[in-house]
């Protein structure tokens, strides 16, 4: 296992600066998963690990050693690429070899890897077909399985499941999962699906334009994003955002202005800011209530469409004062429609407010 350490990264092609000073720490045994939308910046860093791309400035350590200048072979890490990459004329067994072949291990020890790595990814029955043989699943266990074998300090992933169809891709992650708790070895993996990163990592690293945004378990990202970009990347369907304006602030809570005028309360302390700074409200689908009768924190809408999805119903809603559409996450027994009129409650601790520079104002607990 292996530890990773950056210390103001950079990268640049030109005059084109892709990482901005990337200051982060990776613990041994670790799963990290690098998240955010395309041209973030997130699999250039993943190549600046692994040494497929020359670091500008700033330095990157591995098991506390610099590795600015340490070629790609010797920096103790392995890599799975969105393609699996396989040899067509080579069975499975050849495939996950030729690594160790090429190093010069011995047959004997090349063998016991082989079948090991194979156990592991339960594939000792495929070791003797080639890749035409294999589903999409099967060839990216193989694809795990080359790198397995050379026993890496760091496994590197670069959206290895994008390639798969949805059923795939659950059963996938739950193989990515459970082979990280058997192995306990230190794993960075990118991919621009929030829904990987919530449930392979220990932590979320969050990415835009080159920054980090946050780093922090799941659920600490989910319940507390520090901006409203991480609320709204983190959690799916996304959640619901509406513009205000404060009307309020007091050590209780801050009272705010929607477009049309409803006034909502929010658990949140905005005393630092002007009345009628300009702010956005944000809330969790779940979070969001909708009911035919008026309650206390409520806003009037109706609704455009509803998705029966047999245990759950998402209530599309039109924003009150506003042209974006809210999304209600409720249960098949509420007997909304299109079309309905409904009110939509607002749990004052289920809201968050940020600030006009979009960073999360603090919650009053």
């Amino acid at each position: 296992m292996a530890n990773l350490q950056f210390k103001a990264l950079r990268k640049s092609f030109g005059e084109s600066e892709i990482l901005h000073g990337i200051d982060l720490e990776i613990t041994d045994g670790e799963f990290i998963v690098f998240v955010g939308p395309s041209g973030c910046g997130k699999s250039t860093l993943l190549r600046c690990i692994a040494g497929l791309e020359e670091i500008t400035s700033g330095e990157l350590f591995i098991g506390g050693e610099a590795m600015n200048d340490v070629p790609p072979s010797k920096r103790g890490i392995a890599m799975v690429f969105q393609s699996y990459a396989l040899y067509p004329h080579m069975t499975v067994a050849e495939n996950m070899a030729f690594g160790l072949k090429l190093a010069g291990t011995s047959k004997v020890e090349t063998a016991a890897a082989v079948l090991r790595a194979a156990q592991i990814l339960q594939i000792e029955p495929l070791l003797d077909r080639r890749p035409k043989a294999l589903s999409g699943g099967q060839r990216q266990r193989v694809a795990i399985g080359r790198a397995i074998v050379r026993k890496p300090g760091v496994f590197l992933f670069d959206e290895p499941l994008s390639n798969l169809d949805a059923g795939l891709r659950v059963q996938m992650r739950v193989e990515l999962a459970r082979l990280h708790v058997d192995l306990r070895t230190t794993m960075v993996y990118v991919t621009h699906d929030q829904v990987e990163a919530m449930t392979l990592a220990n932590r979320i690293v969050v990415i835009n334009q080159g920054r980090i945004e946050q780093v922090g378990t799941p659920l600490e990202l989910y319940h507390h994003p520090a901006n409203r970009f991480v609320a709204g990347f983190i959690g799916s369907p996304r959640m619901n955002f509406l513009p205000c304006t404060l009307a309020s602030a007091a050590e209780t809570g801050a009272t705010v202005h929607l477009a049309d005028g409803t006034l909502l309360t929010a658990a949140v302390d905005a005393r630092g800011l002007a009345e009628g700074a300009a702010l956005t409200l944000g809330i969790r689908p779940e979070r969001l209530l909708a009911s035919r009768t008026a309650s206390e924190n409520t806003a009037k809408s109706t609704v455009i469409v509803a998705e029966h999805l047999g245990d759950t119903v998402f209530l599309y809603v039109k924003s009150p004062g506003s042209a974006e559409q809210l999304t209600v996450k409720t249960r098949p027994e509420d007997p909304l429609a299109m079309g309905d009129e409904v009110h939509l409650g607002f749990p004052a601790h289920h809201c968050l407010l940020f600030g006009p520079d979009d960073r999360t104002l603090p919650r009053i607990l």
